[in-house]
């Protein structure tokens, strides 16, 4: 990628916080940046492959949002397509606040909730039924791979009384196909930067339903009310707040539409992350599981049309 001057001898450390790549950073002598290859087989207990494939993708999703909401992705340094890996600059942890740690430590700020809600919403609006996307990103089995089998289709096999349930998701959502998808908008993949929120790990991108990203979201919201009991509050609160700031921008098909595929898909992920194939590591107390499970069970067996349905079934539960 011609990122090393001759005769230089840059270090390489490696670098934690994902199970689907290696990610290293490299000591520059004109700075540090950090590398990322996609792994054929992802770092989980199950037997959990995706095509390598999905680096070039996520490139292409980074270089789609930048230019659609500048700062909202990472800078590309460079791509070597063949070797399934690309260079982005090292963000400095001293400026760039990862999001996850922010709610862990019961740091819930409405206005960055509200935020990730719109730069959200700006993305799926500006790619909304655009043949040419849709097609840069027809994506269907590496996102079937990566996140409708081990998440739905896995979560259904263990609970097989709702098996066809969440064959009627996983149905619904593959065949729902109107805007660019991020695949894995999760506060681990969302640094709080200078400039706003900033999205990583795209390597789920794909053309297709909307409600996946939003949902995808929203449940580790509910999720974190378990592991910081006492933020639960702003949890919910965060939970409205980028819910009304996304929905601002819908205007490819009627809210109430969306909202509804949402709010039915949110359950399935909700229970996929105690008894899919990427369980949170965070939920380690049974009581908790067992918490989520009643929750989602009840939603799935009884759909509700909006997320203020959903939160207000986990409110009920939590105490809140």
């Amino acid at each position: 990628m011609g990122l090393i001057a001759d005769g230089e001898s840059p270090s390489f450390a490696p670098l934690t916080g994902g199970v689907s790549s290696d990610i290293w950073r490299v000591d520059l002598e004109n700075g540090p940046i950090c590398i990322k290859r996609a792994l054929a087989k992802l770092k989980v207990a199950a037997d959990w492959r995706a095509p390598v494939g999905r680096n070039a993708s996520e490139v292409a999703w980074i270089e789609k949002a930048a230019a659609i909401v500048p700062s909202s992705a990472p800078e590309i340094l460079g791509q070597d397509a063949a070797a399934g890996l690309f260079a982005m600059p090292f963000y400095d942890p001293a400026d760039y606040k990862l999001w996850k740690n922010e709610l862990r430590d019961g740091r819930a700020d409405l206005a960055v909730a509200a935020s990730v809600g719109d730069r959200l919403g700006r993305i799926h609006a500006a790619t909304a039924n655009d043949s040419d996307v849709a097609h840069a990103f027809a994506n269907d089995a590496i996102f079937y791979d990566i996140r409708l089998e081990p998440y739905l289709v896995a979560t259904g096999r263990a609970h097989a009384d709702l098996a066809e349930i969440f064959e009627r998701l996983v149905s619904v959502t593959s065949a729902t196909k109107s805007v660019l998808v991020h695949g894995d908008v999760s506060p681990k993949n969302i640094l709080l930067g200078p400039e706003g929120p900033m999205f990583l790990d795209a390597e789920c991108a794909w053309y297709g339903d909307p409600a996946f990203d939003l949902a995808f979201c929203l449940n580790h919201l509910l999720l974190k009310c378990l592991w910081t009991p006492g933020a639960a509050p702003d949890f919910l609160a965060n939970f409205e707040g980028m819910s009304r700031a996304y929905f601002t921008h819908v205007h490819w098909e009627p809210r109430e539409d969306l909202e509804q595929r949402t709010a039915r898909l949110l359950p399935g992920l909700f229970l996929a992350r105690v008894d899919g194939k990427s369980p949170v590591e965070y939920l380690t107390d049974e009581a908790d599981k067992q918490r989520v499970r009643r929750v989602a069970r009840s939603l799935l067996l009884d759909p509700v049309s909006q997320l203020s349905d959903v939160a207000s079934a986990w409110r009920e539960e939590i105490g809140q």
